[in-house]
């Protein structure tokens, strides 16, 4: 027992992820921690997405169930494991059945690589962006077996529309990737890396987040990133894949009830993973605004009560919304709720002023706000363009990203094979 416990307490002070120190339990527990707050993060989008389109187009949203709406998403969820789960009679059934599984396998792996801190990754690898490419491809596996397995005519349309989707972003995107690579290499050694942790280190190392990088290239390069992932995720306006209007869900329509609903979880859980991906390649992953010009102590300790003091903000809007809400009977409810809701903002606040809460937050809180930007954008670009035709798809993938994403990867390399002669005449 000695030694088990010596096992597990001896990562305690490591200063490196729990896969790189070959901790077995660590790692166990962070991907749990990882499983558990994705499938948290999917439920509190849920109701955020409705809510915030709600509000773009002057409405309520949910408002029913719970408190202010805020039991919507459970009520969702066991509405679709209470639904009777139906299989065409033609269809393929062992891969009918695999589909959804292969579709949210790819968007968890992908997790296994980001780095939400230093330490804070499952595991940190030297093929990091390799394998992330990789896997995150591989979700479209999973959506061209479940339109073919279906058995019909449109999921097998919205399935073909997405693999070639796929193809046709997957360049521009990788091109994307590599330019960031290249920037790496700009150190006294000469030398890149592919590591996740190792990219977020050369920002550190370098000075500037590489969307300023030989501006205005590392900005364009993270333009056509932030294009593609949209496209990768079939996010709209690029949600051919879907395109209720036209193929009456899609990939998924002859799936229902708890199938269906991993297809949901992966698309959300695939947000969330791209997002990561481009802060990490792009806005300096963990690391807190200006780490080197605003260095020292007293800085530090001024970024460290940003975490809490955002929470204490965010529960006093909740508190003025709720001051605002109409004094009808009908909203009693929800006011109470809304005030609740706001009250919990605030305790999580205060108890992120504690001093090693504080200091033990600062990398995921940093990490997670940027891609709690990204994930507001995704809800704005939904609220607001139109879905774009197939034709327009391809259009915009082999003729204007496409010869973007080369043009920056050669200028990229020229300005970096020229800086290299600077460390190296």
């Amino acid at each position: 027992m000695q030694s088990v416990i010596q096992y597990i307490t001896s990562y305690l002070g490591s200063n490196q992820t729990p896969g790189a120190a070959g901790n077995l339990f660590w790692v166990f527990v962070y991907i749990m921690l990882v499983f558990g707050g994705l499938s948290v993060a999917v439920i509190a989008m849920n109701w955020l997405e409705r809510k915030i389109l709600a509000h773009m187009q002057v409405r309520l949203g949910p408002m029913r169930v719970g408190p202010h709406g805020l039991l919507q998403p459970i009520a969702d969820a066991l509405k679709l494991l209470l639904k009777e789960d139906l299989i065409p009679a033609d269809a393929d059934r062992v891969i009918f059945w695999a589909a959804p599984f292969m579709v949210v396998l790819a968007a968890f792996t992908v997790f296994v690589v980001v780095p939400f801190g230093p330490t804070h990754a499952i595991t940190d690898m030297n093929i990091g962006i390799l394998f992330m490419l990789g896997v995150s491809s591989l979700s479209v596996l999973g959506i061209v077996m479940a339109g073919w397995a279906s058995n019909s005519h449109y999921p097998l349309i919205g399935a073909l529309r997405s693999s070639a989707q796929m193809v046709s972003y997957e360049v521009a995107m990788g091109m994307a990737v590599v330019s960031v690579i290249l920037m790496t290499s700009l150190n006294a050694a000469g030398t890149g890396t592919l590591s996740m942790i190792g990219i977020v280190q050369a920002q550190l190392a370098q000075h500037e987040w590489f969307i300023f990088k030989f501006f205005p290239l590392g900005l364009i390069a993270f333009f056509i990133f932030a294009v593609a992932m949209v496209a990768e995720t079939n996010r709209a306006p690029f949600d051919l894949a879907e395109a209720e209007s036209e193929l009456t869900a899609g990939f998924h329509t002859e799936y229902s009830g708890f199938r269906w609903s991993l297809f949901f979880l992966a698309e959300y859980s695939a947000m969330i993973a791209v997002s990561s991906i481009a802060v990490t390649l792009w806005l300096g992953g963990w690391l807190r605004p200006f780490p080197n010009m605003l260095a020292g102590a007293g800085w530090e300790q001024f970024f460290s009560f940003i975490p809490g003091t955002s929470f204490l903000f965010l529960a006093a809007l909740c508190f003025y919304s709720t001051a605002r809400m109409p004094k009808h009977p009908y909203f009693r409810i929800q006011t109470i709720g809304l005030a609740g809701f706001g009250a919990v903002l605030g305790l999580v606040g205060l108890i992120l002023f504690i001093p090693p809460v504080r200091a033990w937050v600062q990398d995921i809180f940093w990490f997670s706000a940027k891609v709690a930007g990204f994930m507001y954008l995704y809800i704005w670009y939904r609220g607001t363009f139109p879905r774009y035709r197939f034709d327009q798809l391809m259009k915009m993938g082999w003729k204007v990203l496409l010869p973007m994403g080369l043009g920056i990867l050669i200028l990229t390399a020229g300005v970096a094979l020229y800086q290299q002669n600077l460390w190296h005449p």
